[in-house]
């Protein structure tokens, strides 16, 4: 017999070498269920590593717009104005028509009406916007042509921004070959340019995704979130210490713990529902207002603020209770001078964890109108507005090409600013817990 066994009278194996074999197979389990692990977590970054790819991949180049030069032409006869500094007349000329000059001077082979659109089609619609701007600052443009960046149809720089990764010469967009050609005559003329996409940032919803941008639903979103901080965060602190310190232990507090834990499971769609029920349809509030949006992100986020807060305040030790009662402190004393300082960290990680959760709510945004479509930035939490998750989602549902990249990029924002909170927690938490 081999090392280690040891056999009876009868054949059989001993205690000893039962053991060993029950031994080397609780240690062959735990390998096994540590490789599970290790292979559960790594499938997890797997799947963390492909989807920011995914994202990053298809958002970074909305961070960046193409512009087209022209030499633009101030002809008063065209625009109608003989007054640059007259508002009104600035308000009501012509602007488009010397950016079809301009193009027409620099293609003069597009001569029939569809060739003409398609041309037109080159710059965007917005880019009226921009010569009257420069206009209204420098008045003594009239009667001059000065070379100007104008802002490209969103078509064009698709097809700007992807033409090196077409195959030979096909281009899957919804542009026609003249244009393509017209567009690499500008590129070979060094009249086409990428630069950083600033309205991305600093301009409200549009219809036409080269001029649309998140200031607004990223307004909107802070907004309604601060009416939630400064809701949700005082009454699920004072609801914890009550629960904690103050209420007695029978039935009914027990049905309010109960009624608690089981609310922070409730889909955030429900909480929608109860503010379009109680606050639109009851009290009567606007829809679409950063109010009413705050209002129903409080009732989300207070069960999760009342649960992390009661489990700071129970990691406080007794014998602190015990010491500041005995220096003849009160009650009230006791819990706003000792306790409370205490648990604050515990209660703030919860706390910025649960507006995280708020920030990137959309369901409930949705049911209470916030969906609809706002161009202009709020300047109050009762202006009509959006939310940067519900802005993400109207995105996403568009049908232009364009659109998906400034979703990716939308995503790429929302998920900084939640990634920037879990941060802030998680530093705030080592910085101010207190070991006992």
């Amino acid at each position: 017999m081999g090392r280690n066994t040891v056999t009876n009278s009868n054949g059989t194996l001993s205690t000893a070498e039962k053991v060993n074999k029950s031994l080397q197979k609780r240690y062959r389990a735990e390998k096994r269920f540590r490789a599970y692990g290790i292979s559960a977590i790594a499938f997890g970054l797997l799947c963390l590593v492909v989807l920011f790819t995914d994202i990053i991949s298809k958002g970074h180049s909305a961070f960046f717009q193409t512009y087209v030069k022209l030499d633009i032409t101030f002809d008063p006869t065209e625009m109608g104005v003989d007054d640059p500094t007259d508002a009104n007349q600035l308000a009501t000329a012509d602007y488009d028509s010397l950016i079809r000059n301009a193009l027409k001077e620099q293609f003069p082979e597009a001569s029939g009406r569809r060739d003409r659109r398609a041309l037109y089609a080159v710059v965007s619609n917005g880019a009226a916007f921009t010569l009257r701007e420069q206009l209204k600052e420098n008045p003594q443009l009239l009667n001059q042509t000065v070379p100007m960046w104008m802002l490209a149809d969103d078509d064009i720089d698709t097809y700007v921004k992807h033409r090196d990764d077409a195959q030979g010469d096909t281009f899957a967009g919804r542009i026609s070959e003249k244009q393509m050609g017209w567009v690499d005559t500008l590129i070979d003329n060094n009249q086409v340019e990428s630069r950083f996409n600033t309205t991305f940032f600093t301009s409200g919803d549009s219809r036409e995704p080269e001029q649309a941008g998140i200031l607004g639903a990223l307004v909107g979103s802070l907004l309604t979130l601060v009416v939630t901080i400064l809701l949700s965060f005082p009454i699920g602190v004072a609801a914890a210490v009550y629960l904690e310190e103050y209420a007695p232990q029978n039935k009914f507090t027990d049905f309010i713990e109960v009624n608690i834990n089981n609310l922070a499971a409730v889909p955030s769609i429900i909480f929608g529902l109860l503010g379009l029920a109680i606050f639109i349809g009851f009290f009567e509030m606007q829809r679409s207002l950063p109010l009413v949006g705050g209002l129903v992100l409080t009732l989300m986020t207070l069960p999760t603020i009342i649960i992390s807060s009661r489990a700071a305040i129970k990691a406080v030790p007794p014998s602190v209770r015990d010491a500041a009662l005995g220096l003849g402190a009160s009650k009230m004393q006791m819990v706003l001078h000792h306790v409370l300082p205490l648990a604050m960290p515990g209660m703030l990680t919860g706390a910025i964890i649960g507006f995280a959760q708020a920030l990137g709510e959309t369901a409930p945004l949705l049911m209470i109108g916030m969906v609809a479509f706002v161009v202009d930035i709020p300047g109050a939490i009762t202006d009509p507005a959006t939310a940067l998750p519900v802005q993400i989602f109207l995105w996403s549902d568009s049908p232009e090409r364009a659109f998906v990249e400034r979703t990716s990029a939308a995503i790429m924002v929302l998920l900084a600013f939640l990634i920037s909170m879990n941060t802030l927690a998680i530093w705030l938490r080592r910085r101010l817990e207190r070991r006992w």
